[in-house]
């Protein structure tokens, strides 16, 4: 019997055309399926049209109408494929994999770097490999599927802005690659029986990038007006500990108000180690302070976001930041 999936349409360069103001999403989900007609081949597909967005204008509420809308109709499909605009589709993969946990049916999302009207589009192919993988049995949770490979949602990355491999696995395998339609796996997913849906994702978490001379203020500012913040410090983690850059007392400001501060690293690939250097052994101790290790960017700021939307409490929040989900986290404390 074949599988039923459903299409799940939000916009992106995928259903792109050019106007006079630059490409824009016009072409409907309907539309998208209707060039595929091989797809009747091997699964029976039907289609939503969620959004139609450039994926820069995706956010917190986009990602909990995803879920829902994935939640309502679960009973009813045997997977999902997304497609979705590339520059937000590793934010959007990580959030889902936060919101829909232990998915025993696949959620794929997919996109393309050029519109699926021109003739050396890379969409056809995408979306064909995406609904072979959702049909396969062997496929689970939430993942991204482009260029021929099989990204796990929360390890996802945007590495090249137009080449047709725009993403790339950031400290994790790739699960699969899809070569002339057959699915070649290198990592099979734990399946469970039964999703988990979440339904709120908090907006108090802000991020924000380390450069030579910034000053503690600044980590204040955002502090602030947010309940977590997550620091892209320089190479393996750290704050600059020279007095006159007053970052303790930015710090102190976390401790005494009860605000999660994360560290991350710019450095794409190998993670963070606070405990290398002094300027990032002497946070290890400080109450507020966590720190990212393997995660990327995109997975440690929606999980804040699913985290904060639980609980306040610093000892729970450390509690499930360090708890894998999803295989977000290989090491932690």
């Amino acid at each position: 019997m074949k599988k039923r999936i459903l299409l799940i349409a939000t916009g992106g360069t995928i259903a792109s055309a050019n106007t006079e103001d630059g490409l824009k999403p016009l072409f409907s989900s309907q539309q998208l399926i209707d060039t595929l007609p091989e797809l009747s081949e091997f699964c029976q597909v039907d289609n939503f049209q969620l959004f139609s967005l450039d994926s820069t204008n995706i956010s917190r509420d986009h990602w909990l109408t995803i879920a829902r809308t994935i939640e309502e109709r679960y009973g009813q499909y045997d997977g999902f494929v997304i497609t979705h605009g590339t520059d937000t589709m590793a934010y959007s993969a990580a959030a889902l994999s936060y919101l829909i946990q232990n998915s025993p049916k696949p959620i794929v999302l997919t996109g393309s770097q050029r519109p699926i009207n021109l003739s050396t589009t890379d969409a056809k192919m995408n979306l064909l490999d995406s609904f072979r993988y959702c049909c396969d049995d062997r496929s689970s949770g939430v993942s991204i599927v482009f260029s021929g490979n099989v990204i796990l949602g929360t390890r996802a990355r945007k590495i090249n802005t137009k080449s047709f491999q725009a993403f790339a696995s950031i400290n994790y395998p790739y699960l699969a690659v899809i070569q002339d339609n057959h699915i070649i796996r290198y990592l099979d997913q734990p399946k469970s029986t039964q999703p988990q849906f979440s339904h709120q994702l908090s907006d108090r978490v802000a991020l924000i990038k380390l450069i030579p001379g910034i000053t503690g203020d600044y980590l204040k500012y955002f502090l602030e007006r947010n309940d977590a913040l997550v620091v892209e410090s320089f190479g393996v983690g750290g704050l600059p500990m020279l007095e006159k850059y007053g970052f303790q007392q930015a710090i102190d400001y976390a401790v005494e108000n009860g605000k999660t501060i994360v560290m991350s690293t710019q450095v794409q690939n190998e993670g963070s180690d606070m405990t290398v250097y002094q300027v990032g052994h002497h946070l290890k101790t400080q109450k507020s302070i966590l720190e990212a290790y393997d995660m990327t960017t995109e997975a440690v700021v929606t999980k804040l976001m699913w985290i904060l939307a639980t609980t306040s409490d610093f000892k729970r929040i450390k509690k499930l930041f360090y708890k894998p989900i999803a295989q977000d986290i290989l090491a932690r404390d």
